[in-house]
């Protein structure tokens, strides 16, 4: 869930001092989320647009929207560890991280072909999922981190170039 009903003064949820059946709308949503979304589909199914909770419904909808855009970034955080892994333990490669960099191009194939739309922010996924992908490499193979900093990787170059596995 993406909000809460708090006091801004005290920082304390509201509906605590509410009298039964006083609830702010939208309670439901911060005590049985589950239920709640049911309901939010069942007005929709109903056409009872008047009795959506509009402003959670529409953080919720965003939410997901960040979500698939997050799922993109984590693809190619993982596929640029093992990227990175591969380019600076030469010694190491293994048919695991051939086949983990196959896997994740995979998933960064779906998750662009099931939202389009992301295609324009691909450059921005790959900033965000390469400031922590640099630092997992440095943690897990022991090599100092500004190693991994000069490296950087296009978007076509992950995800076309050829890994021969050992």
């Amino acid at each position: 869930m993406a909000g809460r009903y708090k006091d801004n003064q005290a920082g304390k949820d509201i509906a605590a001092d509410l009298a039964p059946g006083d609830e702010p709308v939208g309670a439901e949503y911060e005590r049985d989320f589950y239920s709640w979304l049911l309901e939010q589909a069942r007005h929709l199914r109903d056409g009872r647009l008047d009795a959506l909770d509009r402003d959670n419904l529409a953080e919720e909808i965003e939410s997901l929207g960040r979500e698939q855009f997050n799922k993109l970034v984590s693809a190619l955080r993982v596929l640029m560890l093992h990227v990175l892994k591969w380019d600076h333990q030469p010694a190491l490669r293994s048919r695991s991280w051939a086949l983990s960099i196959e896997e994740q191009r995979l998933e960064i194939a779906d998750v662009l072909s099931d939202n389009p739309d992301l295609r324009p922010r691909v450059g921005e996924a790959i900033v965000r999922a390469y400031r922590r992908a640099h630092i997992e490499a440095a943690k897990e193979t022991g090599l100092d981190e500004t190693g991994f900093a000069a490296t950087w990787y296009s978007f076509d170059d992950i995800m076309t170039r050829v890994f021969i596995r050992p």
